[in-house]
Formats: C-alpha cells, sequence, structure tokens
C-alpha cells in the first residue's frame, strides 16, 4: 500500500508539474519575490497570447472581402437609386400612389432579367439573374402592418367630419381582421410564427414579423398582374403603417448572398418615409481551399479557447473572488465568452444553411427567408470584430509591466476616481443642454427631433460637424445664445477640465517612475540569455582544446582508458568524455585509430574555428555596445560639467552683484554719516555764539 502511495503521489506531481509547465501564469506561479519567473512568465504568456491573437486575425478577416461592400453597392444602386419612367426612386417615395409606382417600374425591372442588352433571351428558363451575375433565390415576398381603425380617439368637436381614427404603431393595436377580397394570404392576417418572420427597427419604431404577406411570381408579368390586382384593390389603406418588401440573391463568383429589405413607412401623420437594409453575408463557409484553411485556423481558435478556460479556472481556483478586482480578468472572461457564443452560431449557421438551401432547392417557387440567418451571420461578425478588438487590447496586459508603457496605465488608473467625479458634473451640463435643444429645436431641425439625436448632434458639434443655420432659422434668439453658451461651458471649460486632469496626473506618474529603481526588464533578460549563450561557447571551445591536445599527447592508436585519462586530468565529467570518444569509434572497439583520429582532428578544427569566429563577432558586438554605453557616460558627463559651469558662472554673478550692492550701501551710509556730522557741528557752532 506504501508503494502504491508512493507511485500515486508522484504520479500527482508529475500532473501537476506538467500543469505548471503549460498553464503557468502570473497568477498562478508565486512572482511576488522573483522579478526574473515574474518576466520570463510574461514573456511565455505573451508568446503563447501573439499565436493566438494571429489565429483570430487570420480566420476574422479571412471571412471578409472588399468584394462585399461592392456587392451591397450594386444592389443599392440597383433598388435604391434607379429611378422609373415618372422619375420616382425608392428614396423618393413620398406618398402610397408614389409606392405603386416604384413597384411596377423600377422593382419589377430590378428582379427580373430576361434578356441581354442587346435584346437576346437567357437561355436561364424562369430563373432571373440580376445583372446575369446573381440569381434570384425563390420569390420576393410583399408583406404590411395594419392599424385597427378606432384605435384612437376623435375629438367631439370633430367626430362629424373624421370618420375614423389610426393610431401610431403599436403592437398591441395591430389589425389582425381580413378585409378586401377576404381570401388569399395578402388579404388575411398571418401571425409571426406562422409566416416565420422577425421583428424589424425602422426609423420610427420596431415592427412585429407578423402582417398580410403577398408573394410574387417567378415572371414579371406574373407579378405585374399580382401588383396590379393589390392596387386595384386597395391594399394599402389609412390604417397601414409599413410596407416591406423582402428578398434575397446569391452570386457563385464570390460566394455570397445579398438579403435585401425594402421598408416604407407611412406614419399617423401621413406621407411616406422610404428606408432599406441590405446585407451581404457569407453563409456557405467551406468550398475553396482558402476556407478550408480558415477551418483550419477554426480548429486551432477552439483549442486555444479551450486552453484559456482552463487557465482561468485554475487562477479563479488560487485567488477566489479577488480575481474579479483585475480588469484584465474580466476582459479575459468577455473575449472567452464571445469566443464560445461565435463558435456555437458557426456550427448552427452551418447546418441551417444546408437545410434551408435543400427545401430552396425542391421548391423553386417559394419565398427564401434568409432574413433570420443574414441578421444572425451579421451579429456573428460584430462578434468577431468586439472580440478582435478586445483581443489586441489585452497586448497592453504584457508589455505594461514595462516601465515605459507602465505611464499609460497608471496614469488612467490613478485618475479615474477623478474623471469619474468630474464626468458627473461633465454630463448633468451635457444632457439639460440636450433637453433645451430637444425643446427648442425638435419640431424643425431633424438633428434635434428626437432625444437621441440630440446627444449626438452636441458631440458632432464640439467635433465642429454641425450646421448652424438650420438652428438659427428654427429661432433666431435661443439659438445663437444656446450655441454660444454650449461651446464655451461644454467644449472651451469642461473638457478642458478633463485634459487637464490627466495631464497633472501624467505629470505625477512620470516623475514617480523617474525615482524609481529600474527592475529587471525583457530587454535585459534577453541580454542574459545572449550572455549565457557565450559563455556556453567559450567553454564549448576549450573542451575542443582539451580534446585535441589529448589527441597530440597520444601515439599510433589511442585507447579509451588513456584518452578518459588525460581528459579526466583537465578536469571534464565521464559523459561528456565518453561521447566525445564513441562519436569518432565508429567500429566500437574502443581504440581510436590513425583514420578515426584524422577525422577527430579535422572536425574538432573546423568546430574551433567556427566557435572563435562566433565569439569573435560576439565580442565585438559587446565592445561595440560597451564603447556605445562609454559614449554616453562621457557625453552625460560632459553635459553635467556645462551645467555645473553655467551654475557657478551664475552663482558668481550673483556674487559680485551682492558685493557691489554692498559697497553702494556701504558709501550711502558713509554719505549719511558725513551729512549727520556736518550737522551737529553747525549745531555746536551755532550754540557757541549764541553763548558769547
Amino acid at each position: 500500500s506504501s508503494t502504491l502511495y508512493k507511485h500515486l503521489s508522484s504520479r500527482c506531481s508529475e500532473a501537476a508539474e506538467t500543469t505548471g509547465r503549460l498553464w503557468g501564469t502570473t497568477l498562478t506561479e508565486n512572482t511576488s519575490n522573483n522579478r526574473e519567473l515574474f518576466v520570463r512568465t510574461t514573456l511565455r504568456e505573451l508568446l503563447v497570447y501573439v499565436v493566438f491573437l494571429v489565429d483570430i486575425c487570420l480566420l476574422t478577416y479571412g471571412m471578409t472581402s472588399s468584394s462585399t461592400y461592392y456587392y451591397t453597392k450594386a444592389m443599392t444602386d440597383l433598388f435604391v437609386n434607379t429611378a422609373g419612367e415618372g422619375g420616382v426612386r425608392f428614396q423618393s417615395i413620398s406618398t402610397m400612389a408614389d409606392f405603386w409606382t416604384y413597384t411596377q417600374g423600377p422593382l419589377l425591372d430590378g428582379l427580373y432579367w430576361t434578356k441581354w442588352y442587346n435584346n437576346q433571351s437567357l437561355d436561364n428558363g424562369n430563373q432571373s439573374f440580376i445583372y446575369y451575375e446573381n440569381m434570384l433565390l425563390g420569390v420576393p415576398r410583399m408583406r404590411q402592418i395594419k392599424m385597427k381603425n378606432n384605435s384612437c380617439k376623435v375629438h367631439s368637436d370633430f367626430q362629424d367630419e373624421i370618420s375614423g381614427c389610426f393610431d401610431v404603431y403599436n403592437e398591441k393595436k395591430e389589425d389582425d381582421f381580413s378585409f378586401g377580397l377576404i381570401n388569399g394570404t395578402a388579404w388575411t392576417f398571418h401571425t409571426e410564427e406562422q409566416i416565420k418572420g422577425s421583428s424589424h427597427w425602422g426609423l420610427l419604431t420596431t415592427y412585429s414579423g407578423a402582417g398580410y404577406y403577398q408573394d410574387l411570381s417567378q415572371s414579371k408579368e406574373e407579378s405585374a398582374v399580382i401588383l396590379e390586382e393589390l392596387q386595384g384593390n386597395l391594399w394599402l389603406d389609412r390604417g397601414t403603417r409599413a410596407a416591406f418588401i423582402d428578398f434575397s440573391t446569391y452570386n457563385a463568383n464570390i460566394n455570397m448572398f445579398c438579403v435585401i429589405r425594402l421598408l416604407v413607412e407611412f406614419p399617423a401623420t401621413g406621407g411616406a418615409i422610404p428606408s432599406y437594409q441590405i446585407r451581404t453575408v457569407k453563409l456557405i463557409r467551406y468550398i475553396t481551399t482558402w476556407d478550408y484553411f480558415i477551418l483550419g485556423c477554426e480548429m486551432v481558435f477552439c483549442v486555444f479557447i479551450l486552453y484559456y478556460i482552463v487557465e482561468e479556472i485554475l487562477e479563479l481556483r488560487i485567488h477566489k473572488w479577488s480575481y474579479f478586482k483585475s480588469i484584465w480578468n474580466i476582459l479575459d472572461i468577455v473575449v472567452i465568452m464571445l469566443a464560445i457564443v461565435a463558435i456555437i452560431f458557426n456550427i448552427f449557421r452551418t447546418v441551417k444553411v444546408d437545410k434551408l438551401l435543400g427545401k430552396l432547392l425542391e421548391q423553386p417557387d417559394i419565398y427564401a427567408d434568409f432574413e433570420f440567418l443574414a441578421f444572425w451571420q451579421t451579429q456573428y461578425n460584430n462578434m468577431n470584430a468586439v472580440n478582435l478588438f478586445f483581443a489586441w487590447i489585452k497586448v497592453f496586459k504584457y508589455i505594461s509591466f514595462n516601465k515605459t508603457m507602465t505611464q499609460l496605465s497608471s496614469t488612467l488608473g490613478r485618475c479615474a476616481k477623478d474623471i469619474m467625479g468630474f464626468a458627473i458634473m461633465f454630463f448633468i451640463v451635457f444632457f439639460a443642454y440636450a433637453q433645451l435643444g430637444y425643446l427648442l429645436f425638435g419640431t424643425e431641425v431633424e438633428s434635434f427631433s428626437t432625444f437621441v439625436k440630440c446627444i449626438f448632434t452636441q458631440f458632432r458639434i464640439i467635433l465642429g460637424d454641425f450646421d448652424y443655420d438650420a438652428i438659427d432659422r428654427a429661432n433666431r434668439v435661443l439659438g445663437p445664445i444656446y450655441f454660444v453658451t454650449y461651446v464655451f461651458f461644454v467644449f472651451f471649460v469642461l473638457l478642458n477640465m478633463f485634459l487637464a486632469i490627466i495631464n497633472d496626473t501624467y505629470s505625477e506618474v512620470k516623475e514617480e517612475l523617474s525615482s524609481q529603481k529600474d527592475e529587471l526588464q525583457i530587454t535585459d533578460l534577453i541580454k542574459q540569455s545572449y550572455s549565457k549563450t557565450f559563455t556556453k561557447l567559450k567553454l564549448k571551445k576549450e573542451k575542443i582544446s582539451d580534446v585535441q591536445r589529448a589527441l597530440h599527447s597520444g601515439s599510433g592508436e589511442i585507447e579509451f582508458k588513456d584518452f578518459r585519462e588525460t581528459l579526466k586530468e583537465m578536469g571534464h565529467a565521464d559523459h561528456e568524455i565518453t561521447a566525445a570518444f564513441t562519436q569518432f569509434d565508429r567500429d566500437g572497439n574502443q581504440i581510436l585509430d590513425e583514420d578515426e583520429q584524422e577525422r577527430m582532428k579535422i572536425e574538432l578544427e573546423e568546430k574551433r574555428v567556427l566557435n572563435c569566429f562566433i565569439l569573435h563577432t560576439r565580442a565585438m558586438h559587446f565592445i561595440v555596445m560597451d564603447h556605445r554605453h562609454i559614449l554616453n557616460d562621457l557625453f552625460l558627463s560632459i553635459r553635467l560639467s556645462r551645467q555645473v559651469l553655467k551654475l557657478e558662472s551664475s552663482v558668481a554673478d550673483i556674487t559680485s552683484r551682492i558685493e557691489l550692492i554692498t559697497e553702494k550701501l556701504g558709501l550711502q551710509e558713509k554719505a549719511k554719516g558725513n551729512e549727520t556730522a556736518g550737522k551737529l557741528t553747525k549745531n555746536d557752532v551755532s550754540t557757541v555764539h549764541i553763548k558769547y
């Protein structure tokens, strides 16, 4: 049992030692009293983290391409900026009539490409290829959201003239009754679950995924008939609050999906507000060699995340709740959590896209709903972008222990309380001006139309990006007063106070660091390793020389016993002697014949020359470094001597001036004394005359 216990103990100690080597960090090792261990551990952490950072950069940038921008721009130009015969573009829609003009003109022309530019027919059957390259997936879908009649109350004075009231959009007041032709999906209400839709954040509010929808056809002619029927039967009316047009395209040349949503909002005030959302995403991941290289990077990324999870668990186990006091540890947890979510979504997206594409290939005449996947793919890309940002920020964790790098982190850490305290006062004034601007100019100036826009507008004022004429036209008296006082108090006074706090703290930190004793840095550690290598090479050169002397001392054949005794006298270890002898004893008879001795002499001479060259080169390097230090010391001493001479000359000048002033004061005292004595003499003489 004792043997088993010892065996288990040795195994546990080996496992602990292996864990220490793999996951040894500055938080798991006792580095408080050992600066060299701290630097070595930090350097090892940095090297591992650099590999992780390169990997995450590769897989993040490997999924993006400049082609994405040009694909988005091409679709924007076609469906948003192209005008029809009546001059109506999507962005110029302002009424319901403009909406129908756009859908029956630029929209249909952009969706269905059946001919070449010379009117020659495309041999694609019913399939449309936009710009001859982008396949229209399935059929487009139109959807609208309506509000119930009498969802708001008309004042009694106007009830005779106004027959109905349709409130601003509210999901609880959505109209869910059939209307118009009654039959068909366009005239009956469908819930979000039935449509498998998703909510959308518009310019005015957030709309649900429910409503009334109509799928168009694969041919332009049939789609035109459907749109005419909808228009003729008043599909859009006073209760309509939003109309959506959704469709997706795929470009095989660049393996990109483009998911397009055109939205026209019809507010309760009347009119129309168009907006659009074009998401260009890569949903099919692994096709080319580069894609499979990115797959390899993703696998390496998963291994790194697993490695860092174990590392954080070990650190948390040692430090308990004090672990969360460091901002770097919290940043580690954020990076790991974002990475885990990204990995899970990556797997989900791959499975979901394969399933959706399979269904679409079986039924090409249905609506291809890629909106959900495009939305989450965009969020996945955003997650990776944020994760990469935090990953780069974390580099400061490993380089901040350097004296120069410490200045920034120490400055921000020390002045954090002062900045937070002052920020309260700053934002009180800032939000007070935001409310003032919203109430003064919100009804006329777009940049002040909402409170959130007011906040961003005031930040733009600080940066000089602001339309002063707009607020001047809105209020000719209070507009200039608002602008001048805001710029003075917020920009000139409060904002510069932030800079003053940071500047003052930086000066204090810099002064403290300059007076601190220099600790071991990474550069010092590199120099130490350099010196150790230099020493090893020097010792190796001495060993080679000893072996050569042993060879010269022998005559004819050399036995191992004589070879060993000679080198033992020179202070070499047994394993070194045995290794050197067996390297050249080719026949293994424990005797070096003349040929084996000759080979040994030649090889040892080559090694000796090479080592001499390396030692000479490194010695020259150290000489140059020493000369640099000597020159630096010389320049410092010359500079110090000059300062001392200047100080001595200044002191001598001051001393001479003091002596001159002292002489003048002495002369003045003498003159005053003589004058007083003269007066006394005159008084005495006059007194004598009076007596007589």
